[in-house]
């Protein structure tokens, strides 16, 4: 039980380190000066210090909303696969109940951006829905897969199997699914190509376009969700499919865990330096690769036991 509380309070404050090392990573790809890795901790120490302000053209739901959209999160970092020994408490949640949490949490984002009576607010929650209603289905069948390669419908028992006793066998199903999770990471985050997190032009903005009009406490609310979302990609992405480290002492298991995390941040940032940005009516193309790996990855492990 207290390494379970260890490693929910260790994703938690990692979380805004986590993305800081990514924008950090790119400046220094791109020849700039980078930002602190604690860039994260003070911009949430700085959106506190502000006033929050609500338009007058927005309902309750505004006020509502962030708060909403963050707490589905922390409901699902309790259900992540363990890190190490005994650090998962819940071991029986299915790729339904994963989806459903982090689909909810979009939601209510989406919801944000529509009360705030504005039309970027509206244009971003479209455009949001619209990337939505593709990803949650390829993320429901990626999960589904790699839980059958595991031998388990249980997240965290799936990851344990595969930690003690890989299917080498499965290995071509297996890398399908790494495909297409890997995408749906990008794609759910708001990365590049999908969407860029560091933008302010109107008309390409997504995640960006829905929090518009908010500031202060609300503002730090859903950017700290946007962290947590990240980590909890991250980590399903770590355990799953970098079934390593579990069986070792609880120290060196973290670690290996820690790298891990940050071995995935590294990718992002090299992704987003060397991609473009797709366009919006691109990103379906994008999202069918991954379902069409996680449709691969179910039949050939199902049809051709590979």
């Amino acid at each position: 039980m207290n390494l379970y509380i260890v490693t929910l309070i260790l994703l938690i404050v990692i979380a805004p380190i986590l993305t800081s090392f990514i924008k950090s990573l790119k400046m220094i790809l791109l020849f700039k000066q980078p930002a602190s890795l604690f860039q994260g901790y003070r911009n949430i120490s700085k959106l506190l210090k502000k006033e929050t302000i609500v338009s007058h053209e927005s309902s309750q739901i505004t006020r509502v909303a962030p708060f909403l959209v963050l707490s589905p999160l922390l409901i699902t970092l309790l259900f992540l696969p363990p890190v190490m020994h005994e650090s998962s408490y819940i071991n029986f949640v299915d790729a339904f109940t994963i989806t459903g949490l982090i689909s909810l949490s979009t939601f209510f984002l989406m919801l944000i951006g529509l009360d705030s009576a504005s039309g970027f607010g509206g244009m971003g929650s479209s455009r949001e829905a619209f990337i939505s209603a593709l990803a949650e289905p390829a993320m429901v069948l990626t999960i589904f897969a790699i839980s059958m390669i595991a031998n388990n419908l249980g997240i965290s028992e799936a990851s344990k199997n595969l930690s003690h006793n890989f299917p080498q066998e499965h290995m071509a199903s297996f890398i399908f699914a790494g495909i297409s999770f890997f995408i749906l990471l990008l794609a759910e985050n708001g990365r590049i190509p999908v969407d860029n997190p560091e933008t302010h032009l109107e008309l390409t903005m997504v995640h960006e376009a829905m929090i518009l009009d908010l500031t202060g406490f609300y503002l730090m609310l859903v950017e700290v969700a946007s962290s947590i979302k990240f980590i909890i990609f991250a980590s399903l992405f770590a355990s799953l499919f970098m079934p390593f480290g579990i069986e070792f002492s609880a120290p060196l298991a973290l670690l290996i865990f820690i790298i891990k995390l940050f071995l995935i941040a590294t990718i992002v940032a090299l992704i987003e330096v060397n991609v473009a940005k797709l366009r919006l009516f691109k990103v379906p193309d994008l999202l069918g690769i991954a379902i069409v790996f996680a449709f691969l990855s179910l039949i050939t492990f199902y049809i051709l036991g590979a």
